[in-house]
């Protein structure tokens, strides 16, 4: 028979089947959620649960104290941690090659390496992000190729968090608060 778990602030609700779980942005969830997890991981249909989180110490929501990565301690010790590091230049290159394969978008190399130089300054996730509006820069200069000016432009006109958060401290004067 399925489990039920109806998290405050979730969408809907939660079913418990065998199988993989994968709860992104774990920090997000409360303690009632927490305890729903802790009581399925006992269950005999205790799906192999994977947390994926980018906090390190965080308030735990409804529970009030502070833990490693939003995850109430109980919980924390029943866990395996799989440490995770940002990809080197040559495996962001490799992601933004396969990527821009699959969305058909043609890179010359030294726009490849603008775009992994974006992976290693920003994060991949943002370099990702910067592969259309390049190829839509390419395209309205009557390119079929994405060259690391069009990066370049895009990077100027996309920002990643730590460049926005670095001008907004730096113009901070500048802003009703």
């Amino acid at each position: 028979m399925p489990q039920y778990c109806a998290c405050r602030g979730a969408q809907g609700v939660a079913e418990l089947v065998p199988g993989v779980l994968f709860i992104d942005e774990v920090h997000a969830l409360d303690a009632e959620c927490f305890a729903f997890l802790g009581r399925a991981l006992e269950s005999p249909l205790a799906p192999t649960v994977i947390l994926a989180t980018n906090r390190g110490l965080a308030r735990v929501r409804g529970g009030g104290g502070i833990s490693p990565h939003g995850v109430p301690v109980d919980l924390l010790d029943r866990l395996v941690i799989v440490r995770t590091a940002p990809p080197t230049p040559a495996e962001a290159a490799q992601v933004l090659a396969l990527r821009a394969a699959v969305e058909g978008v043609a890179l010359d190399a030294p726009a490849l390496a603008a775009l992994a130089a974006a992976a290693g300054d920003a994060s991949l996730r943002h370099a990702v992000g910067l592969l259309s509006p390049a190829a839509v820069l390419a395209r309205a200069a009557g390119r079929e190729s994405v060259t690391d000016a069009d990066v370049a432009s895009a990077r100027s006109l996309f920002w990643d968090a730590k460049t926005s958060a670095a001008a907004l401290a730096a113009g901070a004067g500048g802003y009703v608060t």
